[in-house]
């Protein structure tokens, strides 16, 4: 492992019982911050990582661990239970997102866990959390998407509703379980005292769709379910994407001066007085009026050729791009949150960094996710101090 010791969360120990994309997403980003990330999994891996003989799972299960120690451990064995305690005695944080009640049934709980490590902070996250009606239901992002509204807000007027493309639940979840986490610690920094957190993903979610909730609140029964790439909430416009000569681009007026200099690109500032353009309001109500005019312009031009000469203006846009665009991005690469990394199974890849930058210091090398157990006698020997003859025993009783 490398040294940590200028990064803020140096000498921070988490114990990731994570799987999939949210919680494992949280202790990437505490990996990346500079706390030592424990990655405890049973024999078979988590489930992304068993993923990976069905094709396409190995780069996401590589995007969302890097830089951390991955153990085997057998949780249902009285040893495999008495090496986790022991664990959890040195740690400082630990993260699961299980079902709940998971934990309790192991002898686990989150209440046992603090009496042995009273500092300890305990992260969990699930669909809907671990009280109300819905906490014994199973949920995984397509089905806290339909919950959340996310689904029945996506998609065109006349179409389906239609899932979002990102995992959004899973990630605003993560996000939010690692500042929960964060929180925490820096109360018991004040107290000396650990405590218990939660996240779920239903809660995660709903102030994501905030334009929407406003346009239901104004409109009642006539608010639209879905309003395709329009402006959640109607408020906008010009708010599209528009088709070009190769496909599309986004362009947002938020404001009256930002329509004004549109007008100027395309060529058309004899209608900055019609009273149809001339405010927001007026727009919104004249909004297919307003389509037409831009969609008019911009299929005489290239996604990139609108890109650039509305933000030549100064006005927000940009080309509708693909994946394989998106991975090669110039901006993300240069400033090291994308980075190309050379994977011991995957080869070439592209690999995200943490989103935070911490000025002053460099971004952490990212250290390739590894094999399934492949910190094992580094976490017993080292981190718990066993000898070398207790982890041969522990590796052929099958506990490790």
């Amino acid at each position: 492992m490398q040294a940590t010791d200028r990064y803020p969360l140096s000498g921070v120990t988490v114990l990731d019982l994570s799987h999939v994309y949210n919680g494992p997403y949280a202790t990437l980003l505490m990996a990346l911050s500079g706390a030592r990330v424990i990655k405890i999994e049973p024999h078979t891996g988590e489930h992304l990582r068993s993923r990976g003989d069905m094709g396409g799972a190995d780069l996401p299960f590589a995007m969302l661990n890097s830089n951390k120690q991955p153990i085997t451990l057998d949780l249902k064995s009285e040893r495999g239970k008495e090496l986790f305690r022991a664990m959890v005695a040195k740690a400082d944080i630990l993260i699961e997102n299980f079902a709940p009640g998971v934990m309790a049934r192991l002898g686990l709980g989150a209440e046992t866990l603090r009496e042995i490590n009273p500092r300890l902070v305990y992260g969990s996250s699930s669909g809907y959390g671990s009280d109300g009606p819905y906490k014994d239901f199973p949920a995984m992002d397509l089905v806290v998407q339909a919950m959340s509204g996310v689904i029945n807000s996506t998609g065109f007027p006349d179409g389906p509703p239609v899932k979002s493309g990102a995992a959004l639940c899973d990630f605003f979840a993560g996000i939010h379980l690692y500042a929960a986490v964060m929180t925490a610690l820096y109360e018991r920094e004040k107290t000396g005292k650990g405590r218990i957190v939660e996240v779920s993903m239903q809660d995660a979610t709903y102030c994501s769709l905030a334009s929407n909730y406003g346009m239901q609140h104004a409109r009642g029964d006539d608010a639209p379910e879905r309003t395709g790439n329009r402006h959640g909430g109607l408020g906008v416009s010009p708010y599209n994407a528009y088709e070009t000569s190769d496909g599309y681009a986004v362009i947002n007026s938020p404001g009256d001066h930002h329509f004004r200099a549109i007008l100027d690109v395309i060529g058309r500032p004899d209608l900055k007085d019609d009273p149809r353009l001339s405010t927001r309001t007026a727009r919104v109500q004249n909004v297919t009026l307003v389509d037409d005019l831009l969609t008019e312009w911009t299929r005489r031009h290239t996604k990139q050729q609108v890109a650039d000469a509305m933000l030549a203006a100064k006005v927000p846009s940009a080309p509708v791009r693909n994946l394989k665009e998106v991975m090669n991005d110039p901006n993300m690469l240069a400033r090291g949150s994308l980075q190309k990394v050379s994977h011991p199974g995957l080869g070439d890849v592209t690999l995200p960094h943490t989103p935070f930058s911490f000025k002053g210091l460099e971004r952490l090398p990212l250290e390739p996710s590894r094999p399934l157990g492949d910190a094992n006698r580094e976490v017993v020997t080292g981190f718990l101090g066993l000898s070398d003859e207790e982890y041969e025993t522990l590796r052929q009783d099958r506990v490790l």
